[in-house]
């Protein structure tokens, strides 16, 4: 089917929810359907809209409809020595580009090359009204005024249907190692801060509980001369297996069926009185804690320190499952939800029970 098609087929759908009020619960590889609160609605099916339209190495861009597999999009980038530089997790076979933007996911290199968010140069979408809608471009210089295409990295789905979403990429980088040091959690972070004071090529860092871990990336000599400052072992981690296995959550911590917290808040904070199983990632800044403790306790800890906290997995989704927002801030997301989905039926409830 033409993508002319495919997309009026979808406006027609969303047309005709509208009129009748009928929540669209949006999906395409059901990679991400345990994030936020419990999907609701019929489902609008965009895995058939899929495909690389404008893929330019050159000028480090790309352009692809929002079911297409993350796995063709990695792969060709691949081929032309080229990257998804905020490593976006899949954590299914099947993960689309569409679903990683609108949940914003960014995986261990966040810290240092930017999140989902950053890379977004602009989108096509469908809104509440069965209006398609384009905003920003294809490169860099036609991104100016309001950034609506980053806007609807993370609010999953709930403002409208992406159709097609347009990428900055970066290249491979020319070497890559990774080093294992006998350190423990505390004298990890301590040491993680040190290190952001220096020039070093560092692009993940993760203390599992059990020892601190280093990913160096750039030129070899640099590369060197970082590895040999750090110290620790290298591991042979040449296929990036143990930050393939983070990133995708196979890591042996998050094995389990307890809920599973995602606390994101300064590098520099100091730990939080939470009993529990800890993991830190991306320079303190990412920390998954598993606990059954209550929501309002996991929150109340963050205190001073600011952030926020998701639940990511397991536990009660009817609760609520992201960080409450302020009043002021509440009432904005009211109104962007207003103005692109008045009738309310995209992914109603997915983000906040309010919207």
């Amino acid at each position: 089917m033409a993508d002319q098609d495919l997309s009026n087929r979808l406006r027609e759908q969303v047309l005709a929810a509208a009129d009748a009020r009928r929540p669209l619960c949006i999906r395409a590889g059901g990679s991400k359907s345990f994030y936020g609160r419990t999907p609701t609605g019929d489902p609008l099916d965009l895995g058939g809209h899929r495909g690389v339209i404008n893929y330019a190495p050159t000028e480090l861009t790309l352009t692809a409809r929002a079911g297409t597999p993350l796995a063709e999009i990695e792969q060709l980038l691949r081929e032309h020595g080229q990257m998804l530089a905020f490593e976006p997790p899949h954590y299914a076979e099947g993960a689309t580009l569409g679903g990683t933007v609108a949940c914003n996911f960014s995986g261990p290199r966040r810290p240092w090359a930017g999140a989902a968010r950053d890379f977004v140069l602009g989108c096509r979408l469908i809104n509440g009204k069965g209006e398609i809608l384009s905003f920003g471009g294809e490169v860099m210089k036609n991104v100016a005024g309001y950034d609506v295409s980053r806007l609807m990295c993370g609010a999953l789905g709930t403002l409208g249907v992406l159709l097609e979403v347009s990428l900055k990429v970066l290249p491979l980088p020319e070497s890559e190692i990774t080093l294992g040091l006998q350190i423990g959690e505390q004298q990890a972070l301590g040491q993680w801060r040190a290190w952001a004071r220096q020039a070093l090529p560092i692009s993940a860092l993760c203390h599992d509980g059990s020892q601190c871990y280093v990913r160096l990336s750039g030129p070899p000599r640099a590369v060197s001369v970082a590895a040999g400052r750090i110290g620790g072992e290298r591991l042979a981690d040449k296929e990036n297996r143990f930050w393939l296995r983070l990133r995708e959550q196979r890591h042996a911590f998050f094995d389990t069926r307890k809920p599973l917290w995602r606390l994101s808040l300064a590098a520099d904070a100091p730990a939080l009185p939470l009993r529990g199983k800890w993991l830190y990632e991306w320079g303190g800044a990412l920390r998954w804690l598993v606990a059954e403790t209550e929501a309002e306790s996991v929150r109340a800890a963050l205190g001073a320190s600011g952030g926020h906290a998701t639940l990511f997995r397991h536990g009660d989704r009817a609760q609520a499952v992201f960080q409450p927002l302020p009043d002021g801030l509440m009432r904005i997301h009211k109104k962007l939800k207003q103005a692109f989905d008045p009738a309310g039926i995209l992914n109603p409830g997915r983000l906040y029970p309010d919207f």
